[in-house]
């Protein structure tokens, strides 16, 4: 596939153009492809935006997901179990952006990629039109030295991870890669707990709101109500609901919920 110009820069800009738009109280939602049924991803990404959602991150499953608390591995594996693959994901995706605006981040681990080939994945992640990536386990000098350049050439931005134990060296390392944001982890721990901004945890914020970084940050692990989600706000121009909201996929006709899901979280 031959990539023109306008392509990407149209790619690039879906997460650009809503940064430079929006810059607080920014609302992401993760839930996991193939989940709670294996078609209904792009249903769920459809209620979601129509209910006020600023971007989404769509998970695609495997089978060891080390970073993820048992809500999210539960989706994950029943996920598998309904035959979700990242080849049948790209196939439902193609319809996307006839029905989404909104960016969408991919977000999965490092293994399912290489096996399919992380070449091919950032074009067939392009053709779809997917605007950034995140593989928590990616290593930087791995994504620096041997894949940038096909995220470069499809227009998509790779998100780095950022924990409290995270250098500042390392920290600004991040931000002279990235191009949309950096996602701000809570903790260090598993996805699913709740935040509670404890004096260190309120420090590492501060600490990070001070480095003045090019790049805004989002916050996720932790955000599941109105008040995770206000607090993180106070730091960072937005941040990420995902356990939770997977939680919310466990009920009968639950695109109905949706809509009061989201305000709940935002008002």
């Amino acid at each position: 596939m031959k990539y023109e110009p306008s392509t990407i820069n149209h790619l690039m800009n879906r997460l650009n153009a809503l940064f430079n738009k929006k810059k607080d109280n920014l609302l992401s939602i993760y839930y996991t492809a193939g989940y709670p049924g294996l078609n209904t991803t792009l249903d769920i990404a459809e209620a979601l935006e129509k209910a006020g959602v600023d971007f989404l991150e769509i998970g695609f499953p495997y089978s060891d997901p080390v970073a993820d608390g048992p809500t999210i591995q539960h989706s994950s594996e029943k996920a598998l179990e309904n035959g979700m693959t990242l080849h049948l994901l790209f196939e439902q995706l193609k319809d996307l952006r006839k029905r989404v605006s909104i960016p969408i981040l991919l977000m999965g681990y490092v293994n399912p990629i290489v096996q399919y080939g992380v070449e091919n994945f950032c074009k067939k992640a392009a053709e779809v039109g997917v605007d950034g990536i995140i593989v928590p386990d990616l290593p930087m000098y791995e994504y620096e030295n041997l894949y940038a350049t096909y995220f470069k050439a499809n227009g998509l931005s790779n998100i780095f991870l950022v924990t409290p134990q995270t250098s500042e060296d390392r920290i600004r390392k991040i931000d002279e890669l990235s191009n949309s944001f950096i996602y701000l982890l809570s903790s260090s721990s598993i996805t699913g707990g709740n935040l509670h901004v404890s004096v260190n945890i309120e420090d590492y914020y501060k600490r990070i709101k001070a480095m003045n970084l090019n790049n805004p940050a989002i916050i996720g692990f932790g955000i599941s109500n109105n008040e995770s989600f206000t607090k993180a706000c106070e730091y960072a121009s937005g941040a990420i609901v995902g356990s939770a909201f997977v939680k919310l996929l466990y009920a009968d006709h639950y695109l109905d919920q949706i809509p009061a899901f989201v305000k709940s979280i935002r008002f």
